[in-house]
């Protein structure tokens, strides 16, 4: 499964943007999709899951961050509001091949798109 992420770009803080992950050739609709983000020097870190057994945030992201499914593209987004300097990152997004769980460890998922760059300036 090849994963192709977007939508990322430059926003000043309190600005939104909305990334999306598409599978190549094959809807997203039955994996379980995670969003992870790494920033220069730190390690990459768990953001937002939706599987069937619902969705789940990281603290730092709940109440500012939702992710969706849009079953007719097959593709998964991630709405980033609110967003805050801290929020810079490559975002990457990642599926795997089960449907249940909260799925927030990175070693949960098989497959994994290139990351798409965050930046928010203060």
């Amino acid at each position: 499964v090849q994963l192709q992420a977007s939508g990322g770009g430059l926003v000043q803080a309190g600005g939104s943007l909305r990334l999306s992950c598409a599978a190549s050739g094959r809807t997203l609709s039955t994996y379980g999709t995670g969003w992870f983000r790494q920033a220069p020097g730190k390690e990459r870190e768990f953001v937002a899951a939706l599987s069937w057994s619902g969705t789940f945030y990281a603290d730092s992201v709940k109440g500012r961050f939702t992710i969706s499914r849009d079953n007719a593209k097959g593709t998964v987004s991630l709405q980033m509001n609110s967003l805050k300097p801290e929020d810079t990152a490559v975002y990457y997004c990642a599926a795997s091949g089960r449907r249940f769980g909260t799925q927030i460890a990175a070693s949960e998922y098989n497959y994994w798109g290139q990351g798409t760059q965050v930046t928010v300036s203060s």
